[in-house]
């Protein structure tokens, strides 16, 4: 357990890259994993779109709504002393229009009580980061692999793999850094290229399928765990098999049930 109980702000995560010290962040999307991962010692928590994938069963994150990310971000606050909690903006909830983006951005701080908002893209989606920044907003970018973007690309496939779209990372990466972004996320991008871009912005760069030249990593909860199948990018490392441990154990129940050895004497009143 970690025995630092000290609130990360972003403030904090800027510090840690001045230092040289690496950021722990995981996805969590209820009450009760936030907590348990708080209280493990993960810097920061990611209330990801990516529910819509593991919490819903989408094949995409674009069907989550601005509400259902709302409902998460406030269910992880609530179990949240100490990580910095961010919160994604879904697809079509700041593209095109920096006054809505604002709304919802303002939404999502009022409703939930998170520390951050964070949202896909560089040079196309400035002028909204600079409206939500504008009213004290945190914003975290996300470049490289951009899920929102998938029917525009057709393909989850490594990023930035030409010079041209390497040069363009790089010089959205710069924008946001200069427009006041506290940090961004690169995923599945060249892990050279990674780094060099770390190297090249003041704030921290959280990778995933980013190498390990980058400020910090972050996976999704359910991932990392185990619970998820069918899903092995080479970025993932499964910490435990949690998927099987749990089958195990809902197979177990059943069949105490089915022969009435649940429950026994001591588990009635």
């Amino acid at each position: 357990m970690h025995s630092e109980t000290s609130k990360v702000t972003t403030r904090t995560l800027l510090k840690m890259k001045a230092e040289g010290k690496k950021i722990a962040m995981l996805t969590a999307y209820d009450y009760s994993m936030a907590g348990l991962l708080d209280q493990s010692g993960v810097d920061a928590i990611l209330v990801g779109d990516s529910a819509a994938n593991v919490m819903a069963g989408y094949p995409t994150t674009l069907p989550i709504t601005l509400d259902q990310m709302i409902y998460h971000g406030a269910s992880v606050v609530r179990a949240v002393k100490r990580a910095l909690v961010v919160v994604d903006m879904p697809f079509g909830s700041y593209q095109g229009d920096p006054l809505e983006a604002l709304r919802s951005a303002v939404r999502i701080m009022k409703e939930t009580g998170a520390d951050a908002v964070k949202l896909e893209g560089g040079q196309e989606a400035s002028e909204s980061i600079r409206k939500i920044l504008s009213a004290g907003i945190p914003v975290m970018g996300h470049l490289g692999l951009t899920p929102q973007s998938i029917n525009q690309f057709g393909t989850y496939a490594v990023r930035a793999t030409s010079d041209e779209e390497s040069e363009k990372l790089l010089r959205d990466a710069k924008l946001l850094d200069e427009i006041g972004c506290f940090g961004l996320v690169l995923e599945k991008i060249p892990a050279v290229l990674a780094g060099k871009v770390s190297r090249s912005v003041s704030v921290p760069v959280i990778g995933i399928g980013a190498g390990g030249e980058v400020d910090g990593q972050v996976l999704v909860l359910q991932d990392m765990l185990g619970i998820t199948r069918g899903f092995s990018p080479r970025f993932l490392r499964r910490y435990h098999d949690l998927g099987t441990e749990i089958g195990q154990a809902v197979s177990r129940y059943v069949e105490d049930v089915k022969s009435s050895d649940f429950p026994n004497t001591k588990e009635q009143y």
